[in-house]
């Protein structure tokens, strides 16, 4: 197990001084520190854009606000180069067994059913054992988190929930912020009697709003206000989630099709809601599919650095040989003197062209009518920094 120390430039000089002057600081060992690296702030907190706007002269200094990683003394080559995000709160104990099954099989190896390679780079790994995740959340009333656990089949964090009721217990994807302990519901299968006589057995939107969406609910999403950022987001009524599900990633509510009553009470009166991913692409999902409040935990992932090719084998991810390396009868960019692929354009192992360099594989026909706004592709080709191509 590897021991946290304190960075020097974080514990306060009266303090450092005292810890040197005492014999037994000298004893102590240290192997791990908090990292303050240069990378843009992950927020969980999505702002709006009059706040955007407003705080606009303060972007280039928000800008330097660190993430915290935890660096490791480079006792080995291995963990020289070893960050992690600080976790702490995570389970240190196995998960719950009756909510597993070990990974077996061809699909280890990137194999199908007839045994064909599909997905290369892609075998070895430990042993696994697959998480029932539910995606559904049908079960109403309130669900107490447990605790949150580490999955090694996803990036994002699993939260295990214990219902009230019946004390059946369940895994979720596990929102940004949530800890052990803590209280969340799902409002999917209807809305509870004693909440509709709350609000005077009318559908109030405010009111609703306040005290439903919170992190960690699950709500259909015409009862989502505008604006708001979810994740694990369903398209079809009775469907699961299929958006938004890995570590860091949420999506907005773009726009409901509403109408104004008498009263001044906004009422939903299409099929379907607009929602915003993070990619820029608006699609279509229909309203009454399900999303979670919040954002998916987990969000400095995308910052961590393995420190050895041994890690990735753990994971189950084989190495990637370049082309130019292979001999000419296992690739087309293989043979030859020196490094290089023979004056050919690049192509796949198989001779194909890559997509990203020109060989467009996008459907142009047969359009996605679920996509209201397409995301930007580049194929290929750079951008500049305010999005228009050099």
């Amino acid at each position: 197990m590897l021991q946290p120390r304190l960075l020097a430039r974080i514990v306060p000089r009266p303090i450092m001084a005292s810890c040197q002057s005492s014999p037994s600081a000298s004893l102590i060992r240290r192997y791990s520190a908090r990292m303050q690296t240069g990378f843009e702030p992950v927020t969980t907190s999505v702002p709006s854009p009059s706040s955007f706007a407003a705080e606009r002269p303060q972007y280039a200094q928000d800008r330097q606000s660190t993430v915290i990683l935890r660096t490791y003394k480079p006792r080995t080559p291995g963990v020289r180069h070893l960050k992690r995000p600080i976790n702490d709160h995570l389970w240190k104990g196995r998960p719950f067994l009756p909510l597993t099954f070990p990974k077996k099989g061809m699909g280890k190896g990137g194999r199908n059913c007839h045994g064909r390679v599909t997905v290369r780079h892609r075998g070895g790994g430990h042993a696994r054992r697959i998480r029932t995740v539910d995606f559904s959340r049908w079960a109403p009333g309130p669900h107490v988190v447990e605790r949150i656990e580490y999955d090694p089949n996803r990036s994002a964090h699993i939260a295990l929930l214990t219902e009230e009721a019946t004390s059946t217990k369940s895994y979720i994807i596990a929102p940004d912020g949530t800890r052990a302990g803590d209280v969340v519901q799902s409002y999917r299968a209807g809305i509870p009697q004693d909440l509709l006589a709350s609000m005077g057995g009318v559908i109030d939107p405010g009111i609703l709003a306040a005290k439903t969406a919170h992190r960690g609910n699950c709500l259909p999403l015409h009862l989502i206000p505008v604006g708001t950022p979810v994740f694990n987001v369903g398209s079809h009524p009775k469907g699961k989630a299929v958006f938004c599900r890995s570590a860091g990633t949420y999506a907005i509510v773009d726009s409901k099709e509403e109408e104004t009553t008498a009263d001044g009470v906004k009422v939903v009166t299409g099929k379907y809601v607009n929602v915003r991913l993070q990619s820029g692409e608006v699609r279509r999902c229909s309203k009454d599919a399900c999303a979670t409040i919040g954002v998916a935990s987990n969000p400095h992932h995308q910052y961590r650095q393995l420190g050895k090719a041994g890690r990735s084998r753990w994971l189950n991810i084989r190495p990637t040989v370049r082309g130019v390396a292979m001999n000419k009868v296992d690739h087309p960019h293989g043979g030859g003197r020196g490094k290089s692929k023979g004056n050919r354009n690049p192509t796949s192992p198989w001779g194909r062209t890559p997509s990203k360099g020109g060989f467009k594989t996008r459907r142009t026909s047969n359009v996605n009518k679920w996509v209201v706004i397409p995301r930007v592709r580049n194929h290929g080709k750079r951008r500049d920094k305010k999005g228009k191509q050099a």
